[in-house]
């Protein structure tokens, strides 16, 4: 009675190591894209984020032209 149930279990077990091992794997990798998305997010200059920022709208062109020149200026005066 007992060799039945055992033997029940034991066809299905490689299913669960294949979900286990899947499932890691799955979550591993979520891990390291998120991971290196985080570092490119911290490499960005001032002038990217303000090159997106007209890209979406945000500031117009006056505003643009007049942070990039500070922008510039400031690259300027630390050299």
């Amino acid at each position: 009675m007992f060799g039945y149930g055992y033997r029940m279990g034991m066809g299905f077990g490689w299913l669960w190591m294949l979900a286990i091992l899947i499932i890691t794997i799955s979550l591993v990798l979520w891990i390291a894209k998120n991971l290196f998305a985080q570092n490119k997010i911290q490499n960005e200059t001032a002038m990217d984020i303000l090159r997106q920022r007209y890209a979406r709208g945000e500031i117009d062109k006056t505003e643009f032209e007049q942070r990039k020149n500070d922008l510039l200026d400031s690259n300027r005066a630390r050299v």
